[in-house]
């Protein structure tokens, strides 16, 4: 009853518009009729719970029935989540400041909140930095997060500033291990570790781009995958709007064959956090690898599941699905 609830939720809210712009770009690539890329995509719907979205993104065109059981679609990660996820308990996630409190252990930086911090506390926690971190409690994606450089504000007009743009979370510039400064220095380039059930079910690399100093897809950073048992790198980066890149176009530092270091310290802390909060079993931890050891950026309840398949990143046409179902079954206590 869940699955055809959701499917026709998904009916009921879809943009039609997008809907028939991708029938038109897949016909293209493909040379079958829009018709048949129409129904194929209806099948894939009720079949596996794709959207559009899905059978474009991981090419399920090119995908016989085997291989389309294998893919977490956007209805299966749904479930995954509804099945793991206690949601009464997404907020100490969501609340970027009420996480760091919880996961201090882990966070290995200094931060400040401002709403439960005065002038005073901001230009003690200033004192001797020269840059720090800026971002807002309840956006994601990385949309309002900045780097500033101290010396260029005022401290009391920087606060009220801060305050009245709701950029009230202040964290030291977390530093990188020169590995990954090699690739991109501008930003921090994080770890994705999804964990399922306590086990590590998916790993990827983030990477920034262009200037910006986030390594998010949606600011034009690119991804590729982390070999989880490892820690190197098999694939290329790949960015949203489909450019691949063996090395990065800015640094000209090979992305294939990089060994992440103390890979398996990413994999253990990940592990250990899913304590903290066991009341949600499946979640998208951001890890930095710092100089020395790695660290907590933040974690996510809501893990997204539009990177862990993408087709540039793959031997086979075959999805993580088993992966993850086997971690449901085997999880560790």
């Amino acid at each position: 009853m869940g699955k055809v609830k959701y499917i026709l939720a998904r009916i009921k809210k879809m943009n039609y518009k997008n809907m028939f712009k991708t029938i038109d770009l897949v016909s293209k690539k493909t040379n079958k009729s829009k018709v048949f890329i129409f129904f194929d995509i209806i099948g894939c719907g009720l079949k596996y719970q794709a959207g559009y979205v899905d059978y474009n993104l991981y090419e399920m065109y090119k995908m016989n029935k085997k291989e389309r059981k294998t893919v977490i679609t956007r209805g299966i990660n749904n479930d995954i989540i509804k099945k793991f996820n206690d949601m009464s308990y997404a907020y100490k996630f969501e609340d970027k400041a009420l996480f760091n409190k919880l996961f201090s252990k882990y966070m290995n930086r200094e931060w400040i909140y401002l709403k439960e911090a005065s002038i005073e506390d901001f230009k003690k926690y200033l004192k001797g930095k020269k840059e720090i971190i800026v971002k807002p409690l309840s956006l994601s994606c990385g949309k309002g997060v900045e780097k500033l450089i101290v010396k260029d504000y005022d401290p009391e007009e920087l606060y009220h500033e801060l305050l009245n743009h709701d950029q009230t979370l202040v964290e030291d510039v977390a530093k990188q291990h020169q590995v990954l400064n090699e690739i991109y220095p501008h930003s921090v380039n994080t770890l994705r570790i999804v964990t399922l059930n306590k086990v590590v079910v998916a790993a990827l690399l983030r990477i920034g781009n262009h200037g910006h100093v986030v390594d998010n897809f949606n600011h034009e950073g690119m991804v590729t995958t982390i070999d989880i048992e490892t820690g190197i790198i098999k694939y290329p980066a790949i960015d949203k709007i489909g450019n691949v890149y063996t090395i990065h176009p800015e640094t000209n530092t090979p992305i294939i064959g990089t060994q992440i270091p103390m890979w398996e310290s990413v994999k253990e802390l990940c592990i250990e956090a899913c304590s903290i909060v066991p009341e949600l079993g499946y979640v998208g931890w951001d890890v930095c690898l710092g100089e020395d050891k790695p660290f907590l950026i933040e974690g996510n309840d809501f893990p997204g599941h539009d990177l862990y398949q993408l087709p540039v990143h793959r031997d086979d046409n075959y999805g993580l699905l088993p992966q993850f179902e086997k971690a449901m079954k085997e999880g560790k206590k």
